[in-house]
């Protein structure tokens, strides 16, 4: 039984055939599946795609390449959509210095007014950091709340420092990648206990199927990965970032 935290399902290269790519995921034993939003029309077809699925839940949020436009409406939209049953996190939401669009100062404001609004209804977050993890960790660390590190690239030292203010360590595609030493040493050196895998899909297609499109099933690479570098079971790894997924989101 796999939870797969992070997908786009709502991306317009899955979206039409979503039925297949669920189906694909429940025959790999993909159980459950967040459909992340990223601005606010990726929201609400999260949302959408989430009311239709048992065990499909969703994120909403707008992403720090994604703000550059945004008004206090749409902020107010967003805190609708959060309250929603099937939604359980607002995210992706945090900082992005790889890409230029956006001023650094704006997509600070929008991450702050977007993580009060998670701190309202007590709801977890869902942190895109690219680049940017120092001033990542100290909004983070100045607003005190929880969640979890999307697609987590950065140093066990700084993974062990968002696991101390209450985030926990999302792995994704890149820890399959052959050469890809940072993440495998986060996936060698972080507990279990602190872990929970995604595939960001329709991006960062795992080994051995880069190059294609990526899809919810493949979340299994990821956790195959896992237990290999962990010298694990790949059915302790399922259960166990399953549970930590389940009690971060709040799913009985």
């Amino acid at each position: 039984m796999f939870f797969n935290t992070h997908s786009h399902l709502n991306s317009e290269q899955l979206y039409s055939c979503r039925d297949q790519y669920i189906c694909h995921a429940h025959e790999a034993g993909v159980e459950y599946i967040v459909i992340a939003g990223y601005d606010l029309l990726s929201s609400k077809k999260a949302v959408e795609i989430a009311r239709e699925y048992k065990n499909i839940y969703a994120t909403v949020g707008i992403s720090p390449n994604d703000c550059l436009n945004v008004n206090d409406d749409e902020i107010r939209e967003i805190e609708a959509l959060l309250q929603d049953p099937c939604v359980v996190a607002l995210g992706e939401i945090g900082l992005d210095y790889y890409w230029d669009d956006v001023p650094h100062h704006q997509q600070k404001d929008i991450f702050i007014k977007q993580i009060e609004i998670a701190k309202k209804y007590n709801k977890p977050i869902v942190i895109h950091a690219r680049d940017a993890y120092e001033d990542t960790y100290n909004i983070l660390k100045q607003t005190a709340h929880r969640g979890i590190m999307h697609c987590y690239s950065g140093s066990v030292e700084m993974a062990k420092r968002f696991i101390e203010i209450g985030y926990e360590i999302s792995l994704a595609g890149p820890v399959t990648f052959k050469n890809a030493k940072v993440p495998k040493s986060v996936a060698e050196n972080i507990g279990i206990d602190h872990l929970m895998i995604e595939t960001d899909c329709p991006y960062l297609t795992p080994h051995p199927f880069r190059g294609k499109l990526n899809e919810p099933a493949n979340v299994v690479y990821i956790a195959q990965e896992i237990a290999k570098l962990k010298n694990m079971e790949i059915e302790d790894v399922a259960r166990i970032t399953t549970f930590n997924a389940k009690r971060m989101f709040g799913i009985k």
